[in-house]
């Protein structure tokens, strides 16, 4: 099946040209081969050539879906039926049925040996492995490589095939282009992983700090309880046993008897001074 995007084949005349051929013309010629190459092979040729026919006019009105439906109708008149094959891989493309189309050229590579036929299911190929890789369900797998690779062999088997080469030449700078996004995904995603390692780390010495500093205050506050208590037990007047209270008074007593005492003996004293008479 041809290419019928314009971002594989507008951009050149050549390319379009090509696009045609493939899509329109090789229509007929593969319903011809086909009857041709193996008329014994065919269950029911007659059945299945008019299905063929019928399914090639409601694909060139455009009606795809409808030229599926008697594509498959010949196949069910006859599984190997190249022709049928062929035709249904460019309905299914063109409804952009990518990945059965994907296995209808598949087919018909693995049934039919002309390198004719084989270098325009190559050419084919490629062109659905290539828009399946801009599908979703494709992006992430390595259809974009084998649309590299089926356009390698459409040339190898048809060298002059400008389409091929274009389209050749479009997918290799889809894939280097991928190739490169994905090394910057990379990267980026190394130096996000950076990034989140010296967060994380940052965040362990913050929290390091916040756990010394509560520390810190937690042990000045229990040193400012200590002193506390110390300064209340200070001001705190002390208790003494009876004993010592006792002590206390007879100490007083007795000093009270002596201060006495020595001021008795001092008015004694001051008694006997005699006053020698002035003659």
């Amino acid at each position: 099946m041809g290419q019928e995007s314009e971002s594989f084949s507008s951009e050149t005349a050549i390319a379009m040209k090509m696009t045609h051929r493939i899509f329109s013309e090789n229509i007929k010629l593969m319903v011809s081969l086909a009857l041709i190459v193996w008329p014994s092979l065919l269950v029911f040729p007659q059945a299945e050539n008019k299905l063929i026919r019928q399914g090639n006019r409601q694909y060139h009105d455009e009606n795809y879906k409808e030229a599926e439906i008697e594509y498959r109708k010949s196949l069910d008149k006859n599984e190997a039926s190249v022709a049928g094959r062929y035709n249904l891989g460019t309905s299914l493309y063109r409804q952009k049925n990518h990945q059965e189309a994907i296995l209808s050229f598949d087919s018909v590579l693995k049934a039919y040996p002309n390198d004719k036929i084989r270098s325009q299911s190559y050419y084919n190929l490629g062109n659905s492995l290539l828009k399946f890789s801009q599908d979703s369900a494709g992006a992430q797998s390595n259809a974009l490589q084998g649309s590299i690779e089926a356009y390698k062999q459409a040339l190898r088997l048809n060298p002059g095939d400008s389409a091929a080469r274009y389209n050749l030449a479009y997918a290799q700078r889809l894939l280097q282009k991928q190739q490169q996004q994905q090394g910057q995904g990379q990267q980026d995603q190394q130096n996000q992983d950076q990034q989140g390692q010296q967060d994380q780390q940052d965040q362990q010495q913050n929290q390091q700090q916040q756990d010394q500093q509560q520390n810190q205050q937690q042990q000045d506050q229990q040193q400012e309880q200590q002193r506390e208590q110390q300064r209340e037990q200070q001001a705190q007047p002390r208790e003494i046993s009876k004993q010592d209270a006792e002590r206390m008074l007879e100490a007083m007593k007795n000093d009270e008897k002596n201060t006495l005492e020595k001021l008795r003996k001092q008015q004694v004293s001051s008694q006997r001074v005699t006053i020698e008479k002035d003659w």
